[in-house]
């Protein structure tokens, strides 16, 4: 079949690209102008849409979708961000629609609203493309990225709440502030569904511009509590594990703008994706992964990325992770920051068994958690053959 990607900034539209290709499918890029996105006609997209047997997506586009509802073609959306608020729109229930959620909470809230064309699908690794990469490293690249604890992430530096937090109440700033220092430990579940009341969000109502198409399905609650809350969250979260991690051990932290408050942090800069994100995985001692709370219960890009490069990883408790991997035999995850620590100086002095378990790691997503066959899973709930 003839395949429209629909092309957007997210990290592993090639990896889809190349396993719809190696499934036998041909596939085509298509990218419209800013300025078009945000248009409501969408005649152009309508008949673009027509020249494919289908459209397929990283991430979920309503626009794609109403322009698949009218051409009369099947769309596969499948998430990389989590909630994709792009889906709380009225174009969820296109019969076009196959969108595939990586998020299983996620996943059962759109099930909830009656989105019968929504599907869980976790997300994958291209181990073949990372091992032919990695097969192609010089010497003085892994001397480059060699570092005993890496992160490779943003930080967060500019955030919705700190533009509106000199506008809030006292009494708002002090409970916020609180409510994220409580959920540094708490794994699992998410404080902020409480907190949210009734009163805080009508005060806030009065405070943030909240601006929606008559299309929309979300509230100042999801919003707030995801682009607001959520991404301040993983700024306080990822800083003070850094600088409890730098405290003891040699730390590179590989970023865009790291935040003036790090303490004996390697600043390295960015890597490209594609290129030496692997080699930073494959170099690196320990891994870290700090999932953004916005993330309920799935497991990100980062932790399939960092398996697959044959990377260790040390990784937050996420809901889902026990359901593909085991704890200290494919990866490791902790419980609290104190947990952290403690397992980051004992995998950092048992060399041996740091490198089993990645190599274990390493092995399972190649073997069973491949793009082409999420994808294949994904045409076959499509009826695409």
């Amino acid at each position: 079949m003839r395949f429209m990607l629909y092309r957007w900034k997210v990290f592993n539209q090639e990896d889809i690209k190349s396993a719809l290709e190696n499934l036998g499918h041909t596939v085509e890029y298509y990218e419209e102008p800013e300025s078009k996105r945000k248009q409501e006609d969408y005649a152009e997209l309508i008949c673009v849409v027509m020249e494919y047997d289908a459209v397929i997506s990283a991430n979920y586009f309503p626009r794609v979708s109403n322009a698949c509802q009218a051409a009369g073609r099947k769309y596969i959306a499948w998430t990389v961000d989590s909630p994709m608020l792009s889906m709380y729109h009225k174009s969820v229930y296109n019969e076009c629609n196959y969108v595939f959620v990586f998020d299983k909470f996620n996943y059962y809230q759109f099930k909830n609203m009656g989105a019968e064309h929504v599907f869980y699908m976790p997300l994958a690794v291209n181990a073949k493309r990372l091992e032919r990469q990695l097969s192609v490293m010089q010497e003085d690249e892994a001397r480059r990225f060699a570092g005993d604890v890496s992160f490779v992430g943003g930080m967060y530096y500019k955030n919705s709440y700190d533009d509106i937090k000199k506008k809030l109440p006292e009494y708002l700033r002090g409970y916020f502030d609180a409510a994220m220092w409580a959920q540094l430990d708490i794994y699992g579940e998410n404080i902020f569904d409480r907190m949210l009341t009734v009163d805080v969000l009508a005060k806030l109502a009065e405070l943030v511009d909240f601006d929606q198409s008559e299309d929309s399905l979300s509230d100042i609650r999801l919003v707030f509590t995801n682009t607001f809350l959520g991404f301040k969250m993983a700024q306080i979260e990822r800083i003070e594990a850094l600088n409890r991690l730098g405290k003891h051990f040699n730390v590179n932290l590989y970023t865009d703008r790291p935040h003036p408050d790090l303490m004996d942090i390697n600043c390295c800069g960015t890597v490209d994706y594609r290129v030496d994100m692997p080699k930073v995985f494959n170099q690196s001692k320990i891994n870290m992964n700090f999932t953004i709370r916005n993330i309920r219960t799935g497991i990100p890009l980062r932790v399939w990325d960092v398996l697959g490069a044959g990377g260790f990883l040390l990784t937050n408790f996420q809901v889902e992770l026990p359901a593909y991997f085991e704890n200290g035999k494919d990866l490791v995850y902790y419980e609290s920051l104190d947990d952290m620590e403690r397992k980051a100086e004992y995998y950092l002095t048992h060399e041996e068994e740091r490198l089993e378990i990645a190599e274990r790691g390493r092995k399972k997503v190649k073997e069973l958690h491949s793009y082409e066959d999420r994808i294949a899973k994904m045409l076959e709930i499509a009826g695409i053959l």
